[in-house]
């Protein structure tokens, strides 16, 4: 039961990788796919429908993993902390500048919310992929539990790392770029005319920046972390997991020279999936590796709630996501075809 609600929080972190993912890439690519402000406001309009809705996997996620895992949680957000202030404020700030940009007419106040927009967008994408290796590196975990980390310290990885060094900024910075692209192709589906164009000229080279910050980052986490990977030898079944970055990463390249716009969105979505599920499998069972001793770190299995009440929750979760899965799927299904503004949107 342990292994099985590891795997629903999992997927779940993944599932917001993907979708709340191509709204930050929009946010990073906004300045430079659209010059003018009725470009900007096509480029808010291709995410006003979802981009608050895509924000509800994390609040779902930290709400299953509080059920399911109550010790993980309860460390985790007293050992991040800091991290988690971050977290929230770019998250205010950038919906903020996603309301408030309309409210004025004036050029400054419009450019002003717009910078908000991107760099709020920007930050957290290396926010969330420097989690994602705080992940696999380790934090010190120590038997009174994580207490707060500093946000750096030397930058080095060690026993008692901060929460940014050397190989947290790398993980960042492949989640920029990776989050990036998959916004560019997510425009190039939605958008037409110079958006899609400039989305799409863009695509190639941040997709090409991104698998050579893959090779790197996977090349690192051998060194940083070696039993990450050799853990696949012990769980070959773990390497299904691969699979779909692989197959994205074809998919990023090779469909929009095609001009199938959609498939492209897609592939973009299959790389990311894989890409988070791929270092969560690698990490199981552990949820929080401990850098000062192995054996106090946090596994799905000592860290669990008790398993009577997993399995009720287990009923419950099924329902609710299968309602989940039908309001997202009609509401994609209802932004089907390229999106159309006129003078008076909103955005």
């Amino acid at each position: 039961m342990e292994t099985v609600w590891f795997a629903i929080v999992s997927g779940m972190l993944a599932t917001y990788a993907v979708l709340d993912g191509f709204d930050f890439g929009v946010g990073i690519l906004q300045r430079l796919v659209a010059r003018t402000d009725d470009e900007r406001r096509t480029v808010l309009a291709a995410i006003g429908p979802v981009w608050d809705g895509n924000e509800v996997w994390l609040i779902a996620a930290g709400g299953v993993l509080f059920m399911a895992f109550p010790r993980v949680y309860a460390t985790a957000f007293s050992g991040f902390y800091m991290a988690l202030m971050i977290v929230l404020w770019l998250l205010i700030l950038r919906g903020v500048a996603i309301e408030y940009r309309s409210h004025q007419e004036n050029p400054l106040w419009r450019e002003f919310w717009d910078s908000v927009f991107s760099i709020a967008s920007a930050l957290l994408a290396v926010t969330f992929g420097a989690t994602i290796g705080n992940l696999v590196r380790g934090v010190p975990v120590a038997e009174d539990g994580l207490r707060a980390m500093p946000l750096f310290t030397d930058f080095r990885t060690g026993p008692r790392p901060g929460i940014l060094d050397w190989y947290t900024i790398l993980t960042g910075l492949l989640t920029l770029t990776a989050l990036a692209g998959h916004g560019a192709l997510y425009l190039a589906w939605r958008t037409r005319g110079a958006i899609r164009d400039r989305s799409l000229a863009l695509a190639g080279p941040i997709w090409t920046a991104t698998l050579v910050l893959w090779a790197v980052a996977t090349a690192a986490t051998a060194w940083v972390r070696p039993g990450v990977l050799s853990g696949f030898a012990s769980r070959p079944w773990n390497l299904a997991f691969v699979v779909p970055s692989i197959v994205g990463a074809w998919g990023v390249f090779s469909h929009p020279k095609k001009g199938h716009d959609l498939a492209a969105f897609l592939s973009s979505s299959a790389f990311l999936f894989g890409l988070v599920a791929t270092a969560q499998a690698g990490n199981y069972p552990y949820w929080l590796r401990s850098s000062l001793d192995p054996s106090l770190g946090l596994t799905a299995s000592n860290s669990a709630a008790a398993r009577y009440g997993l399995g009720i929750a287990l009923a419950w979760w099924g329902l609710g996501i299968v309602l989940v899965a039908a309001y997202f799927a009609n509401l994609f299904r209802s932004m089907r075809g390229k999106l159309e503004t006129s003078p008076g949107d909103s955005y």
